[in-house]
């Protein structure tokens, strides 16, 4: 197995995780999203990634992008632990909330649009910073509601699950871009409890080969 990934990347911070509470063992290829440019951009990486994205996830002759196509893959292939335990209902509420940080959240706010917002539109750090402050306040206050009606230890009952995995990535990215977090309890509480598992902590970007200071 072979991940491409950035250690900030939030994407690619997710498949880390999924892989290391499957106890998978896999290989990292860092690409750098800024250096020379973005070695995303390079036509060797798009021959993999049209999308020209992390992660790429390889594993024999299956090549995959997308973090949560990845992560339902391995759920597949690797089925335990599971990313999906529990009821259907329950099934239904974490996929729920995954899409809610995966594909509402997160494309506001990747280094992409970041750029785009600098570079094309000439906006400013503050105005970039209080775009990223709507869209995070935006998705956070609907995800402490939904985490009223399903949480318990973790955002679906007591079982870790592929929202935990969309959580983690989207705090750390919150804290990192100084994002207020105090309206959210249920949420920072939830995150507490995530950051102390094992296979979590192994994922942070700070331990990750390409990990700058």
């Amino acid at each position: 197995m072979e991940l491409y990934g950035y250690w900030r990347s939030s994407a690619s911070y997710r498949v880390r995780i999924a892989l290391k509470y499957k106890q998978l063992e896999y290989n990292y290829i860092p690409v750098h999203l800024i250096k020379d440019g973005g070695e995303q951009h390079k036509q060797s990486y798009r021959q993999l990634n049209p999308n020209g994205l992390v992660p790429t996830f390889v594993d024999g002759t299956v090549i995959l992008h997308q973090s949560l196509a990845i992560m339902e893959y391995l759920d597949e292939t690797y089925p335990h632990p599971s990313l999906l335990p529990g009821t259907a209902q329950q099934r239904g509420a974490i996929r729920a909330i995954s899409l809610d940080i995966a594909s509402e959240l997160q494309p506001l706010i990747n280094l992409r649009v970041q750029q785009y917002l600098m570079r094309e539109l000439n906006l400013v750090d503050e105005q970039k910073q209080a775009w990223l402050q709507h869209w995070f306040r935006h998705s956070f206050t609907a995800l402490e509601r939904n985490l009223e009606e399903v949480a318990g230890n973790y955002c679906v009952g007591n079982q870790f699950s592929m929202a935990d995995v969309c959580l983690v990535p989207q705090v750390y990215s919150a804290e990192r871009f100084g994002i207020d977090l105090t309206p959210y309890p249920l949420l920072r509480s939830v995150y507490g409890r995530l950051s102390e598992l094992p296979w979590v902590a192994a994922a942070h970007p700070s331990k990750q080969p390409d990990a700058e200071n």
